[in-house]
Order: C-alpha cells, then structure tokens, then sequence
C-alpha cells in the first residue's frame, strides 16, 4: 500500500506517539497519540461512525491505489492462465492462494475496500534486459487487460484521467497500467511508445538495478556490489523523460538514485510521481526520498504544500506546486519503521498527520492520493493486512478533526487524478513536437547486457 503526502519532515514514528522536524523550521511538535487533535472536551466518534463516514467519502469520490503487483502473483501461480485464477472469490480460502504471502488481492476485497481505480503493475525481472525483457512485459499487459476483459461488472480498463471518473461513476474500478522498471524498454524509444500504445501510463525509470541510462537507489546503497554510474541520468535517460512528457506517460522516480531524481526534475516538463516511496527522514534507506528532493517535489513556498496519497502497497504522493508532482507512501512496513514488528496502521496515520501539519497553513492547497504494493507486503502493517482495509486508514485520520472531508477526498484520488491531468495537459501542448527518436549510443550499453537482478 501506498499513501501520498508531503514528506519534507524530520519524523519520526512509533506505535503510540509521533513527532516531527520540518526541514524549513526548528521547532517539534509530539503527540502522545493520534487522537491529540481533539480537544478535552470532544471524544471520538466511535470506529463503527468513522467506518461509515470514510466509506461515505469513497462512494462519492474514486480511491486510486497506485502499485499493486498482482499480476507477477498471476505468473508466478498459474504462468498467466486466467481459467486457473479465481479472482471473484474469496482466495483467502482458496489454494494455492490462500498460502501465498503475497496474495492480498481479490474482488471481494477490493469491493469491501471501495477500490474506485488501481494502476496495476507490470513487472519482470531485471536480468530478463536485453533478452527477452519486452516480450515477458507485453505478456504482463495483456495479463492485466484480459483480467479486466474477465470481469467487465467489475473492472474497466482505462488510460485517461476523466476515464477514471467515469468508470467510478458506473461503481467499477478503473485499471490501469504501470510498468515497473526501465530495463522493460531494452533501451528503446520505439518500443516505449509500444507500451504507452497498449495502455501503459508510468514507467518507472529504474528498479533494483541501474538501466544503461539511470542510476538505481541500490547502485546508491551500494549493495549486491552495485554502484553509481551515470551520476544521475545520462544524456540519453533525459531523452526518455522528455519523450515520456510528449507521449503523456506519467515518469516514476521511487527506486532511483537521489541524483537520478534531481536530474529528472531538472529535466521533466511535466508533473513527476513516486509511485511507493516512503520518506528517507523517517526510514534511512536509499529507496526512500531524501528531504532536499520532497521540498522540491512538494513546493514549500507562499503558494503551499501539495500532498497525494497512493495506497496499494503503502505510498505517498507528495507534490511541489511548480511541479505538480506526487510522492505516494508505501505500507511496506521496511519502508516504514526499523522494528518490522512494529509497523501498525498508526504507522501510515503518522506520515499523515504530519503531512496534515505541515500543509495547515493553506488548507485548500493541501492534496494526497493513495497507491499500493501489495505483493511485496509480506508482513502487513497491523490494521492495514489487505485491500479490504483501505476504509479503516480514512477510519483513523478521521480521529483528527482538523482532516476536512476535502482533505480526504484529495487524498483518496482526486490528487493523482489532477497531476494525472497537468501530465495529459502537457502531452496536448507538445503536440507538435517530433517524437525523440535517437537510438542509445552502443558506448552506453556495452558493459550492461547483462543486468543484475536482486
């Protein structure tokens, strides 16, 4: 699961209180608990009211989840063959999947969480770059829009943001693509533009492992005896995110290098995403976003915060009003606290509430969206174990009075629907720019036909 808010704060989150430092001041404010917005004489409503309420807001507005990697589970399972994957059961109670640690996905409980849209991921393995990379991705799309084409009372596929109104007005979850990592491409222009033909609306840039054009976040760590490369983007990694903006495919930096960010920044002409990053302040690990790039990506400044939360694997979108981008929090509970065992969903309230505080100044600026990444959330925080359970983190931030509906609203969905806009704005306004067509030069990829995978 994934939420999005801003993250440009020193934080620091436990299971009952939760403090922060924001980069732009010194003070801290502690909270003995995630009911300290109340006053002595108020007493929250009780979990049955907030339920109701949080479900309220879901019907009127789409709750977008922003990563969620079930189809990998479907390959994994039953290589791909739909007839074998009973999506509209229960599969808690089902085997083979009832076993997998990794199946938190079916209709029932995505009806139960009041799903309204899911960006749903296509990934392959990283060492499959270079050999048969594109064939296996195309093989996840298709997986995706036939499970969609499976179920047409439930799901219905689209690529647009207005599409993801529409299907949520017909009470059906609006499908999307994303492709997780760009060694999917086999560093190609031509077949980028394939992918966005099929439907595909992020790539993102890198995952466990640098591209030929893109440092990697565990090249950053230095782990598997990976380094950095490229410092950043190379020349030609810009050329990809510009072609990215003129198609109108939305550009995902969680898993890159902190340099890869910046250089993406510099370069991107359109709102940018984190589709599940958590914040490196709060976590210290390199796939989380350090505070330098939060603050660029989120716009502190007269004009405010910009938040968007993305739920489907635990990420938040945090936005920089000059960017208009979205950093999504992730529920993966590594990307949440150092203790594993710890990780509740007071967790996830946490980033929050402090997104919440840190936006307090300008309210009507404040915005969020909720993504997800559920096959990787072995260990669940507690009270966040599943897609059914999306009600219960609007439930909590409900404790706080200060969360307006409008507030809960943005962070459902209509925060990465209107980034999701500005990107097809700017597609429109480059439409009478030539696509970028030249090829990688082979001094880039001669060292990098074989990638790492870890």
């Amino acid at each position: 699961m994934s939420l999005a808010l801003p993250l440009t704060l020193k934080a620091a989150v436990s299971r009952d209180c939760w403090s922060y430092r924001g980069t732009l001041g010194t003070s801290t404010t502690r909270f003995s608990s995630v009911m300290s917005g109340l006053t002595a004489s108020q007493e929250p409503l009780p979990l049955s009211e907030r339920l109701a309420h949080a479900r309220a807001i879901l019907g009127e507005v789409p709750l977008v989840d922003g990563h969620n990697d079930l189809a990998m589970t479907i390959r994994k399972v039953v290589n791909n063959q739909l007839a074998q994957f009973p999506f509209h059961q229960d599969l808690t109670k089902l085997e083979p999947w009832a076993s997998q640690t990794s199946s938190h996905t079916d209709l029932p409980r995505l009806r139960k969480g009041h799903l309204g849209g899911q960006f749903w991921s296509a990934w392959v393995p990283n060492d499959s770059q270079y050999k048969n990379a594109v064939t296996q991705t195309l093989e996840q799309i298709d997986v995706i829009k036939r499970l969609v084409d499976r179920y047409p009372d439930d799901l219905q596929f689209v690529t647009t943001a207005d599409g993801i109104l529409e299907a949520h007005a017909k009470g059906k979850i609006a499908s999307l693509i994303g492709v997780e990592g760009g060694h999917t491409i086999d560093s190609s222009l031509g077949v980028l533009r394939i992918f966005y033909n099929e439907g595909v609306r992020y790539l993102t840039l890198t995952h466990t492992s640098n591209t030929p054009w893109a440092d990697s976040s565990v090249s950053e760590s230095g782990d598997k005896g990976q380094h950095i490369e490229f410092d950043g983007l190379s020349a030609w990694g810009k050329v990809v995110v510009k072609e990215m903006n003129r198609l109108g495919m939305l550009v995902d930096i969680s898993h890159v290098a902190s340099q890869t960010m910046k250089d993406v920044l510099n370069v991107t002409r359109a709102p940018v995403i984190f589709s599940h990053s958590n914040a490196r302040a709060i976590r210290n690990i390199t796939r989380n976003v350090p505070d330098d790039i939060l603050v660029r990506l989120v716009g502190v400044s007269s004009s405010g915060w910009w938040v968007s939360l993305r739920q489907a694997g635990g990420c938040l979108f945090v936005r920089l009003r000059e960017n208009g981008g979205v950093a999504m929090v992730n529920f993966f509970t590594a990307f949440l606290v150092d203790d594993l065992n710890t990780a509740s969903i007071k967790s996830v309230v946490g980033e929050c509430l402090s997104v919440n505080l840190l936006g307090s100044h300008k309210r009507d600026e404040l915005t969020s969206t909720i993504s997800g990444r559920w096959r990787e959330l072995i260990t669940p925080p507690k009270g966040l174990e599943d897609t059914s359970k999306y009600p219960d983190l609007f439930a909590e931030l409900l404790l706080d009075p200060s969360w307006t509906d409008e507030d809960l609203k943005k962070l459902a969905g209509l925060n990465i629907i209107r980034a999701f806009r500005e990107v097809e704005k700017v597609r429109d306004e480059l439409k009478c720019e030539d696509p970028w067509d030249q090829p990688i030069p082979r001094e880039d990829i001669k060292d990098h036909l074989h990638c790492v995978n870890t």
